[in-house]
């Protein structure tokens, strides 16, 4: 395809709305090189239908910088900041040895695998399940967000609530779920090969029951979880296992034995370290469980009640001073409010049951 037809299929493809702002340049470029990727396999899958299912791209909705209305998967990877990753570069099917290896110094810091195994140790005495295959998972967050282009002086957004239901389905779908957030309403899809019924439960689309299969010695699951997470070349392998984690213990619904498999888990992981002192975004002080990506020069902090143990939420700090601003400058910053179970999409949890913890 010459660059005359890659623009041709770009109009063709993204919707008239704005790039959302907030996301870093580099990942702009990204979007472009995966949807030229997707196009090219596209084409490849139509001569040549066999190993779809190794092709196939992977889209996260979870962490969404500001939503945009969802017109095509494709347009979401470009105009709605969804994450996307394509098996490039490294070997995204086999984690590395070190991954096998618990504790500090080949995991994480000695205070981070500490404090990591004492929230496990609460994790697995809370019981938060089960959740039926019909209901849907809901979480409602506080947010603020970078609303300045990458590279520009930080410019916090206005706090705002997010809210968002995860079918539990496990049979194949294309949308399935919702996001809520200024007053309007965004599907959650996936993209998937043409004609396909669209994604069972997994890692790009997790529910409880599925979660629930996982491996819980910590080793098992963390090798799964390098295999399972796509990246593309020159991303840090250890850096996206850490933010899929977060994914997951963000904005899911965590059975007990996973959730402490998943943060001992996380103990392992090269370069995790802990924070003294982190606040969320409803301004509650807590412990953090953070891993820096130097390559953006940006800490993820995971912060935790340093009482009860239970998760808050997470915020992004620069860790370089830069025209972005001065290192400690906080990126972006969520809180979690409330999680519990409904029967239907975008139904308010109401008097139903609440589950307080991640």
């Amino acid at each position: 395809m010459n660059e005359h037809d890659e623009r041709e299929e770009l109009g063709r493809l993204l919707p008239a709305v704005p790039v959302e702002r907030g996301l870093p340049a580099e990942r702009h470029s990204h979007h472009k090189d995966v949807l030229m990727q997707l196009i090219d396999r596209d084409q490849r899958d139509q001569r040549d239908p066999r190993d779809q299912r190794n092709r196939r791209p992977r889209i996260s909705p979870l962490r969404l910088p500001r939503p945009a209305l969802l017109a095509g998967a494709v347009a979401v990877a470009l105009a709605a900041g969804l994450t996307v990753g394509v098996g490039a570069g490294r070997d995204a099917g086999s984690a590395p040895d070190r991954a096998a290896v618990s504790g500090a110094p080949s995991g994480g810091s000695r205070s981070a695998v500490v404090t990591l195994d004492r929230i496990a140790a609460v994790a697995m005495r809370t019981d938060v399940g089960p959740v039926k295959e019909g209901q849907f998972v809901y979480v409602r967050t506080r947010a603020s967000e970078n609303e300045a282009d990458w590279g520009k002086p930080v410019k916090p957004g206005a706090l705002h609530d997010r809210e968002v239901w995860f079918s539990q389905k496990q049979g194949p779908l294309v949308e399935y779920g919702l996001i809520r957030e200024n007053g309007d309403d965004f599907p959650i899809r996936i993209l998937v090969p043409k004609g396909s019924d669209g994604e069972r439960a997994g890692i790009d689309r997790p529910t409880y029951a599925w979660l629930a299969s996982l491996p819980t010695d910590p080793g098992a699951l963390l090798k799964k979880l390098y295999a399972e997470t796509p990246v593309s070349e020159g991303e840090d392998q250890d850096q996206e296992v850490f933010r899929r984690i977060g994914e997951l213990v963000q904005e899911q619904l965590l059975p007990s034995a996973t959730a402490a498999a998943i943060y001992r888990a996380t103990a392992r992981i090269p370069g995790v370290t802990e924070v003294a002192d982190a606040v969320d975004a409803a301004g509650r002080h807590g412990i953090a469980i953070a891993r820096e990506d130097t390559r953006m020069g940006l800490r993820t902090e995971w912060i935790f009640d340093p009482d009860t143990l239970g998760y808050l939420g997470e915020r992004s700090v620069l860790t370089r001073t830069s025209a972005m601003g001065r290192a400690g400058t906080v990126f972006d910053t969520r809180a979690v409010l409330e999680r519990a179970v409904v029967d239907k999409r975008g139904q308010e949890p109401g008097e139903r049951r609440r589950v307080s913890r991640s």
